[in-house]
């Protein structure tokens, strides 16, 4: 009889094509429209996005111009998040921008997009892009890579 292990959880890759640019990629033991569905339905994001903390889904208008905004509430204070929905092609990708209180004034733009492995499993990939290398630089220096595993890790107890 085998012994349940826990698994160590699984990281995004993240890399930077240019100075202005991040690409993530991160694969879920989860069918893409399980995926989709917990990326786009209120009640199952609000269990995941803010890294496991809870989240106030104040908007999310999953539709070309529709508004998102969701407050992530932690230890360190409130968080805001926000943003307009470009192309939605459910449950395969989206385009949006993604402003962050913390810097406000300066949107990334981001093109999201869930390929079917085939086998039951989803790849996630996110390509955003910032005005400035410096603004990309302010993200990645804000925590934003741990924070965003810590959302993924989250979101594979949900799926």
């Amino acid at each position: 009889m085998k012994a349940n292990v826990e698994k160590p959880p699984k990281n995004a890759t993240v890399t930077f094509p240019s100075d202005r640019e991040i690409h993530i990629e991160r694969t879920f033991d989860a069918e893409r429209g399980r995926v989709w569905r917990a990326m786009t339905d209120p009640a199952q994001l609000a269990r995941w996005w803010g890294r496991g903390n809870p989240l106030t889904v104040e908007r999310l208008e999953v539709e070309r111009g529709g508004h998102w905004r969701f407050v992530e509430h932690s230890d360190h204070g409130r968080h805001g998040f926000e943003g307009r929905y470009g192309d939605v092609v459910a449950p395969e990708r989206m385009t949006m921008t993604f402003e962050w209180d913390g810097m406000p004034a300066h949107p990334a733009r981001q093109a999201m997009r869930l390929e079917d492995l085939g086998d039951g499993r989803t790849k996630l990939v996110v390509d955003s892009i910032f005005f400035t290398a410096e603004e990309r630089d302010g993200m990645v220096d804000s925590g934003m890579e741990d924070g965003m595993n810590q959302s993924y890790q989250a979101l594979d107890r949900l799926l």
